[in-house]
């Protein structure tokens, strides 16, 4: 198993849990909560803080969860 797909194990899915939504490691941390506090510049280490069961590694596997749905087959002419 690499890194990146190590880390992505964090993130979990649970019905009726946070709507089905993606959380980290079973917690009620919604992945889309991080996200969002990334984009509104607060600091990982201020997250770290605010939510202190978090690891620098959650907020990594939240990115790369991320990029991964962003990715999108290309398409040739």
């Amino acid at each position: 198993m690499d890194s990146t797909t190590s880390l992505l194990t964090r993130i979990t899915q649970t019905p009726g849990q946070c709507g089905g939504r993606p959380c980290i490691r079973g917690m009620r941390i919604r992945v889309s909560d991080i996200l969002e506090m990334l984009a509104e510049n607060v600091s990982m280490s201020e997250i770290l803080e605010d939510f202190p069961d978090l690891e620098m590694a959650d907020i990594q596997a939240c990115l790369i969860f991320a990029a991964r749905r962003t990715e999108f087959p290309r398409l040739t002419a």
